[in-house]
């Protein structure tokens, strides 16, 4: 720890010395986080195939014992990972993506970077011993980390650290699963909660970098090859709905059962080394009959997208099985993703949806494996309720955008059933049940302790009705605004006018001069000032946005 405060210490004062703008500093941490992230995937994907040898060797010395060897070996690896957890990591804040993210919203990016190898190791070791998890959580974690070890080491904002966290994350899902694109919408979506203007350059500088080593190491190919799988008309579209009326279900639930899971191994009296043992060893004894589960899982899903002949009824086994044991793997203490189980039970329970479909709809021409692969993004997005994130990561996982529209109408459907059914997503439910709800980045629990009134701008700028555009572009123009509060002859809220209603305006004006009494709009959504900034965030929300007049609840 002394060494790393003396290296602070040296880039601080070089900086002071240099003085750079503070852009470019910007610029190049985003530059080195992205580096950084795809090596140090690479790295993690090396110690994960190394791990699965160590352990393969392992499994063959218990050969012996029969087939209840397998299920030594996940225990084994279960113990090595809560003994590292235990000695090497201990106690944090901020656990998992659900950490990073409270990080962001709450702590200023400001996260425990020297504790990555351990947990990168142990997440390795947890894969490679055949836990149902998926590598894109520490994959995250690395560039996350590394995002915020340049923001400390450099000295930046927390707003600046902010970002540079959120670029790592976007450059870790990049090297993860060579999609640069979907890692951008995951920093933005899920990390930051909005798309900021300020930080997309930084974020897709990281993922690009990040995505571009990974390529000149690893190869352009995408992570599955399928074939090409037409979309022919819209006499589909129905059959992809009932895709998305399953998805989302089975994605509420895999988030509750995630949370069900966490609660169950934490209110069980026993050493916490311990418990990824016994986890591994429930984890094991299921892979005995159904191997699939094992690890990330990939193979199967390859397997089904590429019309594999697999049974439905094994389809449906193996889709509820790390429906149920990549919560028991997480929950009991291994360190790993939810990401690429969510992809595979998506592409199981697709497939058998699919083959099911085809069974009865003899003349409709529908490949059962198209709906494996609509049925990974939609049960992705149900369960982390991002969905542009869902169907970036699935275009540039499989590089096909044949199936857009059912792919597209698949995700909306189940987004909405799963928010319906378990309002948070897999990272938020656990943060939700501390006490924190996050929106748009910020916590509104915390927002409603404070009222309306405490915050308000009470010295503002405003025009009257008969104002004419032109004055009020001028004024909008002059003070770098949006919009102004339109006010009557008695001074009371008569509406609000922005740059879009003057635009409209204009277009319907034939000749004449309109005043802002003419355009401006006058149903307006209002604050008032007894209530908390909690409720005032929810309801721009909703509406999408940025500000609010306030008014006294009295006022008509």
């Amino acid at each position: 720890m002394r060494s790393v405060r003396l290296s602070q210490n040296r880039i601080a004062r070089l900086l002071d010395r240099r003085q750079p703008s503070p852009w470019l500093v910007l610029g190049g941490a985003a530059l080195l986080v992205g580096l950084l992230s795809g090596a140090g995937v690479w790295l993690f994907e090396t110690l994960i195939h190394w791990s699965a040898h160590l352990f393969g060797l392992f499994g063959e010395w218990l050969a012996p014992l029969g087939v209840g060897s397998l299920a030594l070996v996940t225990a084994a690896g279960g113990l090595v990972v809560g003994l590292i957890y235990h000695f090497l990591i201990g106690a944090e804040r901020y656990q998992g993506v659900a950490g990073i993210i409270e990080s962001v919203a709450l702590g200023g990016g400001q996260l425990r970077y020297w504790r990555v190898p351990a947990k990168t190791l142990a997440a390795a070791l947890s894969i490679g011993s055949g836990a149902s998890v998926g590598p894109e959580d520490p994959s995250v974690q690395i560039g996350a980390n590394l995002g915020s070890m340049f923001g400390q080491w450099f000295r930046l904002s927390d707003e600046r650290v902010r970002v540079l966290v959120a670029a790592g994350a976007a450059a870790g899902v990049a090297a993860a699963f060579n999609a640069p694109i979907a890692g951008v919408f995951f920093a933005l979506e899920v990390i930051l909660g909005e798309i900021a203007g300020a930080a997309l350059g930084a974020v897709l500088l990281a993922a690009v970098v990040s995505a571009a080593f990974t390529q000149a190491v690893s190869g352009p190919q995408p992570a599955f090859s399928v074939p090409v799988y037409p979309y022919h008309s819209a006499l589909e579209l129905p059959f992809y709905l009932g895709l998305g009326v399953l998805a989302g279900p089975i994605a509420a639930l895999y988030a509750h059962l995630l949370q069900q899971m966490h609660d169950l191994f934490h209110a069980w009296n026993a050493p916490r080394w311990f418990k990824p043992a016994v986890a591994g060893l429930l984890v094991g004894s299921a892979s005995i009959y159904l191997p699939q589960i094992r690890g990330v899982g990939y193979d199967t899903v390859e397997a089904i997208l590429n019309q594999a002949p697999l049974p439905l009824m094994l389809l449906v086994a193996l889709g509820l099985a790390k429906l149920i044991f990549t919560p028991v793997s997480i929950g009991g203490g291994f360190l790993g993703g939810v990401f690429a189980p969510a992809l595979f039970i998506g592409a199981a329970l697709g497939g058998a949806y699919g083959i099911w479909i085809d069974g009865f709809m003899t003349r409709v021409n529908l490949e059962p494996a198209s709906f494996a692969m609509v049925g990974m993004a939609a049960v992705l997005a149900g369960a982390i309720h991002a969905p542009l994130t869902a169907i970036l990561l699935l275009f540039e996982m499989t590089n096909d955008y044949r199936i857009i529209l059912p792919l597209m109408f698949a995700v909306t459907v189940s987004l909405l059933l799963s928010q319906r059914i378990q309002r948070d997503s897999v990272y938020m439910l656990s943060l939700a049940r501390k006490g924190v709800r996050i929106e748009r980045g910020r916590d509104v629990e915390v927002l409603e302790g404070i009222t309306v009134a405490e915050v308000m701008e009470t010295r503002f700028k405003s025009v009257t009705e008969n104002t004419t555009l032109t004055e009020v572009a001028g004024l909008l123009l002059q003070l770098r605004s949006h919009g102004l509060p339109v006010v009557d002859h008695a001074g009371a809220l008569a509406g609000v006018i922005t740059l879009q209603d003057i635009e409209h305006g204009q277009n319907q004006a034939a000749g004449r001069a309109l005043t802002a009494g003419d355009v401006c709009t006058r149903d307006l959504l209002v604050a008032y000032p007894d209530e908390s900034l909690g409720a005032a965030l929810r309801r721009m929300s909703t509406r999408d946005i940025g500000r609010l007049p306030v008014v006294a609840r009295q006022d008509p």
